[in-house]
C-alpha cells in the first residue's frame, strides 16, 4: 500500500492537510482515503503532538480500521431470541470487527479527547479532527459514539451527580477497553418521532427506593448493544395521574444490563431493516420494569436532552464530511485510472467542472462544522461571549440540515463519477448513498430543525440573527479585494433575509411556511463568509478565491420573494400536492 501526504487548502488560520491512502486490490474493492484537519491549534508544540497523532492514526485508519468497517458492511447484527432450551435471552450479536471497534474507540480516546481537560479549548477540536478521520471508516461505529458523547455531557452538566452517574462518566470517558461504554437513547416511540411531547407513551414507576421501573415500546434504539441509555418517560403520581405534553417527560437514565449479564428487564422485539446503515443495531424495544434513575427535575426531560441533542447534532454533521470527503477523494483517484474514449477522465473538463463543484461543496461544508466546534470549545471552556453562545445555538441545526442535504447530493454524484461501478456492491460504493440519506433524518429531519431555528430566533429575541450578522460583517470586513465582490453579494443577501425576518416577525404563519428557505439562505451565506474568511487568512491561494467566487455563484437567499409564502401560495401547494 502506497499512502501519499498531501498538503491540499487551508482551513481557517491554520493548515488543512490531507492524508491520502488508496488501494485497489484484486476483487476490484476500492480501500479508504481520508482526510486530516487541524484546526485553531494555539500552542505549537500541543498542536505538533495533535499532528503527530492524527497522521498516527490516519496510518491505523489504512492498515486496520478500513476493513474494520468494511466487516461490519459484510457480517451484520442480528438477534438470537431463545437459547437451545427455550429460554428467552434476546442476545444481540455482533461481528468481531464491531467489537474491535469498540476496542480501536477507547484506546484512540475518541470520547476521552472531549473530556480529558475541557479547559483546553484544542481537546474538542483534536477529538473531532480524529472523529473526521474515522467516521467514513467506522462501519457506523460514529453512532454509538455520537449517543456516548451525549451521554457524558449530560452527567458532567448535573449538579451533585450521584455515584452510579459518576461510576457512568468514568466508563463513558475511559481509554480502558474493558472499562469503556456505549451509551443508547431512547427517544422515539411509534407515535411520537420527532414529536417526543405528545408521543411519548412510556411510563415511570417510582419504588419505595426512590428509583424507578419503566414500561413501554421504543420504537428506535440505535446502538442497541449499548451499556446504557438515557430515555424519556412520564412519571406517574401517587394517584396514577400521568402528565401530557412536554411538561410530563422527565429524563431517565439505566444500565441495559443486570449484574448477572442478563437485559435489564428488557425485550427486543426486533432489530429494525433499514434501506442503509446496516451494519448498526437499531432495535425495537419493549421495557417492562425496566430499573432506571430519574436524572432529570421531574418534566423537564426535554429541556435536559437539549445538551445532548447539541453534541449529537455536531458528530452527525461530521460523519457527513467525512463521508463526502473521502467518496470524493476516491472520486478524484478514479478519474487518474479510468479511461473512456481514449483519454483518462481527469482530461476532460467536464467531468473535472463536476469535481470542483463537488469540491466547493465539500470545503464550505467543512468549514462551518469545524467552526461550529470551535464555538463548542469555547462554551466547554468557559471562554465563549454571548455573541458566540448565540452563535453556537444558532450553528448548531444549521450545520446538522445543510451538510445532510449536501451528502445526499455529493453521494448521488460521487457515484455517479464511477459510472456503472459505482453501482456495483463489492466497490463499497453503494454505502455512501444508502449510510447519507440517514444523516437527513437523525437528530431531527430538515424541516424539524428549520423549526427549530426559528425557536433559537425567537427565544434569543431576535439576537441570535444580530450575532450571526455582527460575526458576518466583522468576518467580511478583511475579505481580500479580489472577493470584494463576493463579499458584498453575502452582505447583501443577509440584508435581505434579516429585512424578511423583520418584516414578518409578527407572521409566524409566514416564518413557519419559510423556515426550511430561511435555513438554507443562512447556511449558505455563513459558509460563504468562512470561505471569505479563510482565504484572506491563508494567504490568498488563487485556488482558495476560485473556491469562494464557486460558492458564491449560487442564490444566497432564498427569502426575498414576499409571495412565495403568502396564505393563496399555501393553499395551492394543497391543491399541487393532494388536488
Amino acid at each position: 500500500m502506497m499512502i501519499s501526504k498531501v498538503p491540499m487548502n487551508k482551513i481557517a488560520d491554520k493548515i488543512f492537510i490531507e492524508v491520502t491512502i488508496m488501494e485497489v486490490n484484486g476483487s476490484g474493492r476500492v480501500y479508504q482515503t481520508d482526510g486530516i484537519t487541524r484546526h485553531y491549534c494555539i500552542i505549537v508544540k500541543t498542536f505538533k503532538d495533535i499532528e503527530d497523532d492524527l497522521y498516527r492514526f490516519s496510518e491505523r485508519i489504512s492498515s486496520e480500521i478500513d476493513d474494520l468497517g468494511f466487516q461490519c458492511e459484510k457480517e451484520k447484527p442480528y438477534v438470537q431470541t431463545f437459547d437451545a432450551w427455550g429460554n428467552r435471552i434476546d442476545e444481540l450479536v455482533t461481528c468481531e470487527a464491531w467489537k474491535k471497534m469498540h476496542t480501536i474507540s477507547a484506546e484512540e480516546g475518541l470520547i476521552s479527547l472531549g473530556y480529558d481537560n475541557p479547559k483546553e479549548e484544542w481537546r474538542r477540536l483534536h477529538q473531532m479532527s480524529k472523529l473526521y478521520i474515522f467516521a467514513s471508516s467506522s462501519g457506523l461505529y460514529s453512532c454509538p459514539l455520537a449517543m456516548t458523547d451525549g451521554a457524558a455531557t449530560i452527567i458532567r452538566r448535573i449538579e451533585n451527580p450521584t455515584s452510579q452517574l459518576l461510576k457512568a462518566f468514568q466508563n463513558l470517558t475511559s481509554r480502558n477497553p474493558k472499562e469503556f461504554w456505549t451509551s443508547g437513547q431512547w427517544m422515539t416511540e411509534k407515535k411520537g418521532g420527532s414529536d417526543v411531547a405528545s408521543g411519548t407513551e412510556t411510563v415511570a414507576v417510582e419504588q419505595d427506593d426512590g428509583s424507578y421501573r419503566l414500561y413501554g415500546y421504543k420504537w428506535f434504539s440505535s446502538a442497541t448493544d449499548s451499556d446504557m441509555a438515557f430515555t424519556l418517560a412520564r412519571v406517574v403520581d401517587k394517584h396514577n395521574n400521568i402528565t401530557e405534553g412536554t411538561k410530563g417527560l422527565s429524563l431517565f437514565y439505566l444500565e441495559t444490563k443486570k449484574n448477572d449479564g442478563s437485559l435489564n428487564n428488557i425485550q427486543i422485539m426486533k432489530l429494525k431493516d433499514k434501506l442503509g446503515t446496516r451494519q448498526l443495531p437499531t432495535a425495537e424495544l419493549l421495557l417492562d420494569g425496566t430499573s432506571a434513575v430519574r436524572v432529570s427535575e421531574l418534566g423537564r426531560g426535554v429541556a435536559e436532552i437539549s445538551n445532548m441533542l447539541t453534541i449529537s447534532r455536531i458528530h452527525t454533521a461530521f460523519m457527513a464530511i467525512s463521508n463526502m470527503r473521502k467518496l470524493l477523494i476516491l472520486s478524484k483517484d478514479y478519474s487518474f485510472k479510468r479511461e473512456a474514449f481514449g483519454n483518462q477522465l481527469y482530461k476532460y473538463p467536464l467531468h473535472v467542472q463536476t469535481l470542483a463543484r463537488l469540491e466547493t461543496e465539500v470545503r464550505a461544508a467543512t468549514l462551518f462544522v469545524f467552526h461550529a466546534v470551535l464555538l463548542l470549545s469555547k462554551q466547554e471552556s468557559g471562554n465563549a461571549t454571548e455573541d458566540e453562545l448565540h452563535l453556537l445555538r444558532l450553528l448548531t441545526p444549521l450545520i446538522k440540515l445543510y451538510t445532510g442535504k449536501q451528502a445526499m447530493s455529493v453521494s448521488s454524484e460521487g457515484l455517479e463519477s464511477f459510472g456503472g461501478q459505482g453501482y456495483i456492491e463489492e466497490t463499497g460504493l453503494p454505502n455512501f448513498l444508502r449510510d447519507a440519506q440517514v444523516l437527513t433524518i437523525w437528530e431531527g429531519t430538515t424541516n424539524i430543525l428549520s423549526l427549530d431555528v426559528l425557536r433559537c430566533i425567537s427565544k434569543s429575541n431576535g439576537q441570535a440573527l444580530i450575532s450571526l450578522k455582527n460575526d458576518v460583517d466583522n468576518k467580511l470586513s478583511t475579505a481580500p479585494s479580489d472577493l470584494s465582490k463576493e463579499a458584498e453579494k453575502l452582505q447583501m443577501a443577509l440584508k435581505s433575509v434579516l429585512q424578511f425576518v423583520t418584516k414578518n416577525q409578527e407572521n409566524l404563519d409566514v416564518l413557519t411556511f419559510a423556515a426550511r428557505d430561511l435555513s438554507y439562505s443562512l447556511s449558505r451565506i455563513y459558509m460563504g463568509t468562512l470561505m471569505i474568511e479563510h482565504t484572506g487568512s491563508c494567504g490568498m491561494s488563487p485556488v482558495d478565491i476560485y473556491a469562494c467566487k464557486r460558492w458564491c455563484e449560487q442564490q444566497l437567499s432564498l427569502v426575498s420573494n414576499k409571495e412565495q409564502y403568502s396564505k393563496q401560495s399555501s393553499e395551492l401547494d394543497k391543491e399541487l400536492v393532494y388536488g
